[in-house]
This record gives structure tokens, sequence and C-alpha cells, in this order.
């Protein structure tokens, strides 16, 4: 049973904080630092709990402590006392936004439950985020669907979704995608708690192949037909998936085609990761890692490895060499090519299951991440990111939670 203060102690406790506190923030952001405090208190009671706080949002880093000062003062009236320190329950806050208002979410942990509370600040600046560094980034919704996406590829006639049991072609229409038809996987084995896939396209465009757990799939275009369409046929496989590297450009008249540079890794199918044996071998033994992404270097190609231990390597010439900066990053990165700064950048999404989610554009010009661009807020959580056919943007699967659809959006950037 929770315990309750009574309410005139409580009046009490919260007017004397309040007064003694009135000019510790900008008073926009007490009512919603007390209204979410009302609600963390109801869900958890009175204690202990670490607090947290992510900033997704464009308020100004130099608020946030003045912010956090707030929450913890708005928790203590209700008996919940935030620390920074080790604790049996965790509150963590994340201060998102999108085009149209400020959101922020906190998730409060007890034990292995996971509750949530939110409250609506006020509106947001435009769903793009601030500029930092080289980069600004702009986010474009591609589909949406009530079906969990786990890769998609756009070719000249048609939109291929990859979902954990059938493969899915979208023609063009007015409205934008429209399914054209779905073919199934015939999947035998239990998928992962977290399934994934990879999709490749030819050079040409006409072709694709999906790689699945325990599956692969071939598409192939038949324009000889009065409409033309897909044919897809899928098979049991335990062949290496391809990890294709971006476009590589020398100049804006010179791209490499991306299926040139690529890796073969071997995925584990009763998990969701790659065991680290990859073709052509490297020269070095890789540990498994959930995510890998074309590193050019002047000295000749790189690639960067992103480990099921949480750590970050660079892969050069043969040897295994840790990124600096990189701990915080998620397990889905990917490269994308954009001219600007050193000319191709990695785009990374947030750490930690969050409600709302973030992408972040880095350079590696030696062996340190340096910021390229503020957080691109997301509107759910990243599932997944992969790199284009031609380089130039990054696709992302977003998770909304909030109405159980996936949404894909195509990732570009804007040199600053």
């Amino acid at each position: 049973m929770k315990l309750r203060w009574p309410s005139a102690m409580v009046a009490v406790v919260a007017g004397a904080l309040l007064a003694l506190n009135a000019n510790a923030a900008p008073s926009r952001w007490e009512q919603p630092s007390a209204n979410l405090a009302d609600q963390v208190a109801e869900i958890l009671g009175p204690g202990q709990a670490r607090l947290t706080i992510r900033n997704l949002s464009t308020i100004p880093t130099d608020e946030i402590p003045a912010i956090r000062k707030l929450l913890v003062q708005d928790l203590k009236v209700h008996g919940v006392l935030a620390s920074g320190a080790e604790s049996a329950n965790t509150i963590r806050v994340t201060l998102s936004e999108s085009a149209s208002e400020r959101l922020w979410v906190a998730e409060v942990v007890q034990g292995n439950e996971t509750r949530v509370a939110m409250v609506r600040v006020e509106p947001g600046a435009t769903q793009q985020a601030q500029a930092v560094g080289g980069l600004t980034l702009r986010k474009q919704a591609v589909l949406t669907s009530d079906k969990e996406v786990l890769a998609m590829l756009e070719t000249p006639t048609s939109l291929v979704a990859v979902e954990p049991e059938e493969i899915v072609v979208y023609s063009h229409a007015d409205a934008g995608w429209q399914m054209q038809k779905r073919f199934g996987i015939g999947q035998k084995r239990p998928m992962p708690r977290d399934p994934r896939a990879a999709i490749v396209a030819s050079q040409s465009g006409d072709r694709f192949t999906a790689f699945l757990v325990g599956s692969v799939c071939s598409g192939n275009f038949q324009s000889t037909q009065p409409v033309g369409e897909w044919t897809v046929r899928c098979a049991e496989s335990d062949d290496p998936w391809m990890i294709p590297g971006p476009a590589a450009a020398a100049s804006a008249e010179n791209v490499v085609a991306m299926n040139t540079v690529a890796l073969k890794a071997f995925y584990n199918a009763s998990r969701n990761y790659f065991t680290g044996t990859v073709v052509p071998a490297q020269g070095v033994d890789l540990p498994p890692f959930y995510s890998a992404a074309f590193l050019p270097r002047s000295n000749g190609i790189g690639w960067l490895i992103g480990g099921i231990d949480g750590k970050v390597q660079a892969l050069e010439n043969g040897a295994l060499k840790p990124v600096a900066a990189a701990r915080d990053w998620g397990s889905d990165f990917a490269s994308l090519h954009t001219g600007c700064g050193i000319g191709t950048q990695i785009l990374v999404s947030g750490s930690g299951a969050a409600v709302t989610d973030s992408v972040r554009a880095f350079e590696l010009p030696a062996q340190e991440a340096i910021p390229a661009s503020a957080p691109l807020t997301m509107d759910g959580t990243v599932t997944a990111l992969w790199t284009a056919p031609d380089g130039k943007s990054v696709v992302a699967v977003v998770r909304r939670a909030a109405d159980n659809e996936y949404e894909v959006d195509r990732v570009t950037a804007l040199c600053n």
C-alpha cells in the first residue's frame, strides 16, 4: 500500500519550497515540472529514486540544471528524494519536441516494471534539429504501417518493405505509397525477441536480396508485363548477410555504387546480433556486434563496429581501435555521405529504451567521435537504421508506442 502525506502538510511544504526557490529557474518550467512530479509521485510513492534527464529538445543546455532543480524540489514535496546515485528505483526524464509541441516524458522504473508519465509543455520550433557543428538534420516520413517493419528499400518503381513474415511491395499513388502485393516468407524458425532484417538492391535497381533469420528472399522486377510487377522467392538459408558500404563520392559527379564495398556477416539466428565472423576476413577477430558502418579513410576502407558490449571500435588495416566519446551511442548507427565537414558522418540512435528517441550525426576524423549536429527528435523509439542505396540519406524505422504503429523516416542533412 502506498503512503500519502496529509494534504495540509503537502500544501505547507510546497508553499515553502516554492517561495524559497521562486527565482531558481525560469517560471515557464515551473508548471510542467510540478505536473510531471505529481504524476511520478502517484506512480512511485514516497521513497528514493535515481533521477536522470535527457534533453532531446531545443531547450538550451544551460537551462537543464534549473529544470532538474525544479523537478527535485517538486518530487521532494511528495516525499520522493531524487538523486544521481544508484537506487532501486529510477526516474528517466526525456525532454522531447515535435513540430507542434514539447513533451516531457518520465519513465518510472521499479524492479522489472516500467510505467510512463508525460506532460505537454509548449509549442516547439520545428521538426528539425537545432544547428550544431557542421550539419542540420531533417526527417521526412516515407511510410506508416500497423505492421512491424524490419527493413525497407526504395527502387525507381516501388517500395519494398520487409516484415517478420512477409515481403510487402508498395506502388506509387496520388496519396503516397499504396500496398500492391504481399509475399509470404515461409518463416519456419522462431523469431528472436527483437527480429532484424537487411535488404540490398542490385546496381540496376531491378533486383533485391532480403536477409532474415534463417531465410533469404530474392526479388526480380518483371517490366515485360502489361503492368510491371515484382516476383519474390524465399528459401531457408544460413548464408551471411550483406552489410553494404554507402556510396563514397570523390566528387558530386563521381559516385561509387554502394554494393562495390561490402562485408558479409554471419547472423546469430537465436539472438539479434552478428557473430563476428565476416567475409572477407579482416585480419583480426571481430567481437559479436549489432551494427557495422562503412568508414572511409584516406589510406583505404575502414568499418565502424558496434559491439554487443556497448563498445564502439574502428576496424582499419586489420586492426581494431577503440573509439572515444561513443559511450552514449545506441546499438544502431549508419554512414551518411553529405560532403560537409570531412565528407562522411555517422548517424547514431540514442542509447537505452525511451518513449521518444533521437538520431545525431558524428564525425570521426581520428579515433574520437565529435558531434556534428544537434540531436533530431524522433516520434518514438528507433528500432533500425541503415544507409540508403545512394549513401546520401539514412532510413530509420521508428516504433510509435502511442498509436502502436511503425513509421519509416528518411533522414537527410544540410551543411551549415
